[in-house]
């Protein structure tokens, strides 16, 4: 597709085109189990057991980019159009064999043949088509179309059962880029709630789940594709990373996520470099943290170098944005905000010397098992900012509840800041901005009318172009807007069994597929 690819020159990712087809819920219901199962769930050569850190919320499909939704949903369950390569960058072709932009606003998927269901239906453009109009023009508050579309409405057509035309709102380069969050799901999936057990395309189905218990996929039989090696997978949670790693040491697991290095993995434990990076999110719309200086000296108080060094143990690197280094806007030459407590207390107090009420309890939020050693990072900024002479009291809230106070609307609550870890998994910082900078972004508290518009100009532009504007913008959030105070570029450690074969890539953290995973020794355990 030489119009996308001519788009994207320059860039740190390509969009690539083959043209063949030989490329080989709101609210859970407590106690529910879903699909049929035998529930035979003991050790077996054919079945993956992996341990998170914490249960899926929803496994719907439109909210497979959060992390621990996408972590089971997203390629193994369900599949997009058009995925990005972890490693290269490149956008290649999955339910699409080819796409094109065939006028200034729209664009023309052709959709592969003989894909089906897991239920046995044939998916065509029609699916297709009312998969991207579910996900983006609906009423159910899809995550992926806060995150990925934000506000923007498409007109999706399918033209015949082979064909599919979206046409944006004003010319989007990276619309293919956009398409690849989007899950395909058959054209009768509900249009006005979320589903629990979601219909795909991909190698696995659901089996079972029970609540509160363990998620179960087995293979799916009609799979378009090549056959995956492990007929099952077995999820199961535990919030702590030593009793994860554990279950993996003493066999009662193959794959174990969101360790940290000191969790007891030992020869087990690989460590990679992922996408996220984690930040404080500071609601600047409420007093004290409404002012300036005191959101420059929460910055200020967070020692970055010492959370990584005795927090992490060297795993990850102190951050001066909220994007890494793989991502279009990367800027290799902005430097984190250095550790000052001194100026930080300075600040604090000319900001009550003015009146800024610096005593007003702010709720610092983060969620379980977010990260490794996350308590431990709270409390050690907790602790600057008292020093500092804020009043900080911590929140350790579960997926569901954190959910709350990360994506609009927000509860109004008084002044809050939130522990996020963002993981671009688009690869451009389009994604970033629009969704935690803009001043009405899915995630972002505030922002300015001239920070938004270095943010549209920016989003125009390709090339050398388009990575030279977006570094800017990430520069000069501090000074616009400082909305954060980013801590540490994050790597992960995931333990696995000697019998797996699978090598974790920054994606890892977001979607884990299944189908990548091989037996290491296939005449001993096949």
């Amino acid at each position: 597709m030489s119009p996308a690819r001519s788009l994207q020159q320059g860039t740190r990712y390509r969009v690539v085109v083959v043209a063949t087809a030989a490329l080989t819920v709101p609210a859970l219901a407590a106690g529910c189990s879903v699909a049929n199962s035998s529930h035979s769930d003991a050790a077996s050569p054919d079945t993956l057991r992996i341990v998170l850190p914490q249960e899926p919320p929803t496994l719907e499909p439109c909210d497979a980019s959060l992390t621990s939704t996408g972590v089971v949903v997203r390629s193994n369950i369900t599949e997009p159009l058009v995925e990005r390569n972890a490693d290269t960058g490149d956008l290649e072709p999955k339910l699409a064999d080819s796409w094109e932009q065939t006028s200034d606003t729209v664009w023309t998927f052709r959709i592969r043949p003989g894909v089906t269901f897991s239920d046995g239906s044939a998916f065509d453009a029609e699916d297709a088509a009312f998969s991207i109009d579910r996900t983006v023009n609906s009423t159910i508050g899809c995550d992926v179309d806060g995150y990925v579309f934000g506000d923007d409405a498409l007109v999706v057509n399918a033209v015949d059962s082979s064909t599919v035309t979206v046409q944006t709102p004003a010319a989007d380069p990276i619309l293919p880029l956009r398409i690849s969050f989007v899950e395909m799901v058959p054209s009768t999936t509900d249009t006005k709630d979320k589903v629990r057990d979601p219909i795909g395309t991909g190698p696995y189905k659901i089996d079972y789940w029970d609540h509160g218990q363990r998620l179960a996929l087995v293979r799916n039989d009609t799979y378009w594709g090549t056959a995956p090696e492990y007929a099952r997978a077995i999820y199961q949670w535990r919030a702590e990373g030593s009793v994860r790693a554990a279950m993996v040491v003493n066999d009662e697991a193959e794959l174990a996520t969101s360790l940290g290095p000191e969790d007891g993995a030992g020869d087990l434990g690989a460590a990679y470099p992922n996408n996220e990076t984690t930040a404080l999110r500071i609601d600047g719309s409420q007093a004290p943290l409404d002012d300036y200086r005191v959101r420059e000296a929460i910055d200020l108080s967070v020692n970055r170098a010492g959370i990584v060094k005795a927090l992490f143990q060297g795993l990850g690197e102190p951050a001066g944005q909220l994007v890494g280094s793989s991502i279009v806007g990367f800027d290799p030459d902005l430097q984190p905000t250095p550790y000052d407590p001194d100026r930080a207390a300075q600040l604090v107090a000319e900001a009550k010397a003015d009146g800024v009420p610096v005593d007003k309890q702010i709720r610092l939020i983060g969620r379980t098992g977010q990260f490794p050693k996350i308590n431990e990072t709270v409390e050690v900024i907790q602790n600057s900012l008292s020093k500092a002479g804020l009043n900080v009291k911590i929140e350790m809230m579960d997926t569901a509840a954190q959910l709350e106070y990360q994506v609009r609307p927000y509860p109004q609550s008084g002044p809050v800041m939130l522990v996020i870890q963002h993981g671009n998994q688009a690869g451009d910082a389009q994604f970033t901005v629009d969704q935690y900078m803009r001043s009405d972004g899915y995630q972002s508290y505030f922002g300015t009318a001239g920070y938004d518009a270095q943010i549209d100009a920016a989003e125009k532009l390709v090339g050398d172009a388009r990575q030279d504007a977006f570094a800017s913008v990430l520069a000069n959030e501090p000074e616009e807007i400082r909305q954060f105070a980013y801590i540490a570029h994050m790597n992960g450690v995931l333990a696995k069994a000697p019998t797996v074969q699978y090598t974790p890539n920054s994606a890892t953290g977001d979607e884990m597929r299944l189908s990548e995973m091989t037996h290491a020794d296939t005449s001993a355990n096949g």
